[in-house]
């Protein structure tokens, strides 16, 4: 009997040879409608819908259920669920005859996901490896949670690698990512919420917040701007945040990316939306600010002092990785007289030979690094780290020899890059290595004053950077109140509020005992 149910599962019982094709208007009015309680009729429009047996791996199974004397057909994706438990648990259950109940509940030892009477839900369902049911004479479909799709493990986070804290990280499993939230918030206010924004593929995406700390008009524009969309498919976050950015040319980012449950948990706790979706082994948090995208989880998990160390250092960096080179052509160019005479005579010794004016240098020289950056990264994993470091030395060492760049050159755009590497979310580190390529070009023409000029250009216009309503700066520029975790953080017992820039409902999230 089971070697005979199983062999059933994977072949398709239906003898026709084709199958009636559908124009989009008659399959849209169609899925509008109800079920039929006869069973030939829902039979024949369910392998319509799903093109059997032209879609070999969309599975039709025709039997009786012997205890009701009644027939039924169940129907799945063969390629997205378990079939040893359709097997064990509802076909041989539902062709068994020892059972006297003549309820379908109770004669399936299987959990059940619902029951549904809507056409166009009820595949939407089996689409996403859902089993269903039809029984002769019921007006309902009964729906069973068969869901088995392969993926990755819970791994080690790739792109935000800290030293002391939690090393899980997101998947492309979206249930998997949500277990990862909940075993960190074990709070009944933890809300996942789920919205389709594609019209054709049906993806959806899950919203992520607490709902005594979520501000609700916030949580109202997230939700008036996901329906918004009229695209076909939208299959990743890093699409979805795309759509949902109110700046999409700029080249700062308004949206945090992040593949770490602890740091999602985190900014849940405050009073952010997260959103997941499936094959996405990351979220997006919403609203955003320059400060988050500045923070590394690292510097919460190290004690105070040594947090506050690499914090600092991270924005010394950020300013070294952007103006190293600019002010290097500035000074060399226009300002000489800011260089003390034993440096000057001994860059000009460097420079002797060289044949290109000192932008010209430092621009070649940043075009290769991000160059090799780029090849490794590209590259298969055991040769990236190699030609990172291979490169690197040999272009390096060869065009100093070859008197086509200065020493010192060298030494700059080194310091500039491994600057870079500090910035951990990988949108602002595309961010700084852009501006540092515009900086370089108006030092290039006016100097000082053009680096300084176009400074406070950037600077006008990062304060009118908004995400979802939230200024780009907030809490220092407007002012809000908040736990002042921004250039330097406080000891833990210390941080009373959440960020008044997101008006949770709880303002206070540590009470005095």
């Amino acid at each position: 009997m089971r070697k005979k149910i199983t062999k059933s599962l994977f072949k398709n019982l239906n003898s026709e040879p084709e199958f009636k094709e559908q124009s989009n208007t008659e399959a849209i009015e169609l899925k509008k409608q109800v079920i039929s309680s006869l069973l030939d009729q829902n039979l024949a429009t369910f392998k319509s819908i799903f093109s059997v047996p032209l879609n070999t791996d969309i599975m039709v199974r025709e039997f009786t259920i012997r205890s009701l004397n009644r027939r039924a057909f169940i129907i799945f994706v063969g390629t997205m669920v378990d079939l040893e438990h359709i097997k064990e648990s509802i076909m041989e259950k539902l062709l068994g005859n020892e059972h006297s109940s003549t309820k379908i509940q109770d004669i399936v030892s299987f959990p059940m996901a619902k029951m549904a009477t809507n056409i166009g839900e009820i595949t939407d369902f089996i689409s996403g490896g859902i089993t269903a049911l039809f029984v002769e004479g019921d007006p309902e479909c009964y729906l069973f949670e068969t869901t088995k799709i392969h993926g990755r493990s819970i791994e080690k986070s790739d792109n935000e690698v800290i030293v002391k804290g939690a090393k899980e990280a997101f998947n492309e499993n979206v249930v998997d990512n949500i277990a990862l939230i909940r075993k960190k918030i074990k709070n009944e206010n933890l809300i996942v919420e789920s919205q389709v924004i594609s019209k054709r593929s049906k993806d959806s995406v899950f919203l992520v917040y607490e709902k005594d700390l979520v501000n609700d008009e916030l949580l109202q524009m997230i939700k008036e701007k996901l329906s918004s969309f009229n695209s076909d498919k939208i299959i990743d976050l890093s699409i979805l945040e795309q759509y949902l950015e109110e700046h999409p040319r700029s080249i700062f980012p308004t949206m945090l990316y992040t593949e770490r449950p602890d740091r999602a948990a985190a900014f849940i706790e405050e009073g952010h939306i997260v959103l997941l979706m499936s094959n996405s082994p990351s979220c997006l948090v919403l609203p955003t600010t320059f400060w988050a995208l500045m923070h590394s989880p690292e510097d919460h998990y190290l004690r105070t002092p040594y947090g506050n160390f690499i914090r600092l250092l991270r924005f010394l960096a950020l300013f070294v990785a952007i103006f190293a080179s600019p002010f290097y052509i500035a000074i060399t160019n226009y300002h000489v007289g800011m260089i003390p005479p034993d440096l000057l005579m001994a860059m000009a010794g460097s420079r002797e030979r060289v044949p290109f004016p000192s932008i010209i240098e430092i621009l070649m020289m940043e075009i290769g690094f991000e160059l090799i950056r780029e090849a490794g990264l590209r590259v298969p994993s055991p040769i990236g780290p190699t030609i990172g470091i291979v490169g690197a030395l040999i272009l390096g060492q060869a065009a100093v020899q070859a008197n086509i760049i200065s020493p010192i050159v060298i030494i700059v755009i080194a310091l500039s890059g491994l600057s870079s590497f500090i910035i951990i979310d990988g949108s602002m580190n595309f961010a700084i290595r852009i501006s540092r390529f515009l900086f370089v070009i108006s030092a290039g023409f006016f100097g000082i004053y053009g680096v300084m000029a176009l400074y406070t250009v950037g600077l006008f216009y990062l304060v009118s950077l908004k995400s979802f309503g939230i200024p780009y700066f907030a809490p220092m520029t407007p002012h809000f109140t908040s736990s002042k975790d921004l250039l330097v953080r406080h000891i833990p017992i210390k941080e009373k509020f959440r960020p008044g820039y997101v008006k949770p409902k709880d303002m206070v999230k540590q009470r005095k005992g």
